[in-house]
């Protein structure tokens, strides 16, 4: 990305031989040029526009790179988010309309209720607030990372919490979790529903452990997306 931004920033030079040849035509009082529907003013305007969308492009991809580093967000839920958003913006506006928005949470596993048009939303009118709290109707690539990041991080965060949880349940903070153990310190309702939704514990020689179970990919499934 910052390659080919360079590329176009060296492309200034061949512009400026343009600008000084439609200088000395005006000069020479050549006002119509046959050869050509650009104008200079135009050309200068389109590099412009491109030079800019460079550099909101390398922005977004430093604000990506930052988030993969800082918040334990993987680069492979990133590369997710940016392609989901690319296939919803049909326009390759760089933006989302509230219908485009929906679907595409939807598309990444967001469980909206379905409501008919006209009728209240308020589970969506709260990620609205978030994204787009002066309700222009556009939600940007950059206000929809950065709400996919924010969500992202507090379900590693939760994610993180509930393991830990576990992990003080398992006797000396074993990567499993025993039936009597689940029995012991939680309702027989909520040991019912890890048991019957655990998978059971294997170890690294792939054997399956008596009445052990995997309470760290449970949790982790949890939280997919």
């Amino acid at each position: 990305e910052q390659r080919k931004h360079q590329e176009i920033r060296a492309m200034r030079s061949q512009l400026k031989k343009i600008e000084d040849l439609g200088a000395a035509m005006e000069e020479a009082l050549i006002l119509d040029n046959k050869y050509t529907e650009h104008s200079t003013v135009g050309l200068a305007q389109q590099w412009d526009q491109l030079d800019q969308l460079g550099m909101r492009m390398q922005h977004n991809l430093e604000q990506q790179i930052q988030a993969r580093n800082t918040t334990g967000v993987t680069e492979e839920a990133l590369k997710e988010f940016s392609m989901m958003f690319k296939h919803f913006d049909k326009d390759k506006s760089g933006r989302l309309n509230h219908q485009e928005f929906k679907s595409c949470l939807r598309s990444l596993g967001y469980d909206l209720p379905m409501v008919e048009e006209g009728e209240p939303d308020p589970e969506f009118e709260s990620i609205l607030d978030t994204v787009d709290p002066n309700r222009d109707g556009h939600v940007s690539l950059q206000e929809y990372m950065a709400f996919m990041i924010s969500r992202e991080t507090e379900n590693v965060k939760s994610s993180e919490e509930i393991e830990s949880a576990f992990r003080a349940l398992s006797s000396e903070g074993k990567p499993y979790v025993t039936k009597e153990e689940l029995y012991q310190n939680l309702t027989r309702e909520q040991a019912d529903y890890c048991i019957s939704h655990m998978k059971p514990y294997m170890d690294g020689k792939g054997r399956e452990l008596p009445s052990a179970y995997d309470y760290i990919e449970f949790t982790r499934s949890l939280f997919v997306n």
